[in-house]
């Protein structure tokens, strides 16, 4: 299975990186998951359609080629970690690979979310962008563990 969590922001505070960083590392070699960086648009007065746009077209350009696109998005579909689990077994028995999407402080262009596969709502929280990333990698670990019949996780 590949996986890619691909976010907008490129310094995030140690310990999300630490934590992050992690997590991925603990994935078995079959498991391809990986964290791809998005350089954010300077906020310098320019419309934030405009702006957001501007990081869609990065987003686009950072996304490995044939990936299907998942967007994290507050307003999306809640899963349990047993759903996102059986979601993960579907696409990687489909030879599907993903591309989880982190927007950046503002957000993610609508018509980007509109294309995506998929919205999911981590939580009915607002999260920071350094602790999303934590959050969305320790899900995909514990997705695994179920898969895996590793003892991770515990209903």
């Amino acid at each position: 299975m590949r996986i890619a969590i691909v976010a907008v922001g490129q310094r995030q505070p140690r310990w999300a990186d630490d934590a992050v960083a992690d997590y991925l590392d603990r994935f078995p070699a079959d498991w391809a998951v990986r964290l791809i960086e998005v350089k954010p648009e300077a906020r310098d007065g320019r419309p934030l359609a405009r702006l957001l746009a501007t990081e869609a077209q990065r987003l686009r350009a950072a996304i490995p080629a044939g990936f299907m696109v998942v967007v994290l998005d507050e307003r999306g579909d809640e899963l349990t970690t047993r759903e996102l689990a059986e979601s993960l077994r579907r696409w990687r028995d489909a030879g599907e690979a993903v591309a989880f999407v982190i927007g950046g402080a503002d957000g993610i262009d609508d018509d980007f979310k509109r294309r995506a596969r998929l919205r999911l709502r981590l939580s009915a929280l607002t999260l920071p962008h350094a602790l999303a990333r934590v959050l969305l990698a320790e899900q995909l670990y514990r997705a695994w563990s179920i898969l895996a019949g590793h003892p991770y996780h515990r209903d």
